[in-house]
């Protein structure tokens, strides 16, 4: 069983910055692919990032390319997703969710463990 907390979410104005950090329970983690998932108010969850389990691998939404970068720390149990350049339309709760796969994934479905999510949220 692995369990996910994330942290680093918080306010910050248009342009800033802000590393969210994803922490793992249980001992498979190092062998989970990754993602972190984001959902605004009334919209529905979107996919952001996700990485492999050695790191070699990584996918961004393309709203996101170039300004967040996904990385891991597998001697940590931790998932980072580094945002930069942020925008208003960036706001929403983020979430970590890690599978037991080989290939990464953007679809929240084959993900098997979620953390509960941490706010970010960008002022113009």
């Amino acid at each position: 069983q692995v369990q996910l907390v994330e942290s680093g979410g918080g306010l910050v104005q248009a342009g800033g910055s802000l590393r969210l950090s994803c922490a793992a329970s249980g001992r498979t983690f190092s062998t989970n692919i990754a993602g972190w998932f984001r959902q605004a108010p009334g919209k529905e969850r979107e996919f952001v990032a996700a990485i492999n389990w050695s790191g070699s691998s990584t996918v961004y939404e393309d709203s996101v390319k170039g300004r967040f970068t996904i990385s891991r720390d597998n001697a940590k149990n931790t998932v980072y997703l580094q945002m930069n350049s942020l925008k208003p339309e960036d706001t929403a709760g983020y979430y970590c969710a890690a599978a037991r796969r080989i290939f990464v994934s953007i679809r929240g479905e084959d993900y098997d463990h979620w953390g509960q999510g941490t706010q970010v949220t960008v002022s113009s």
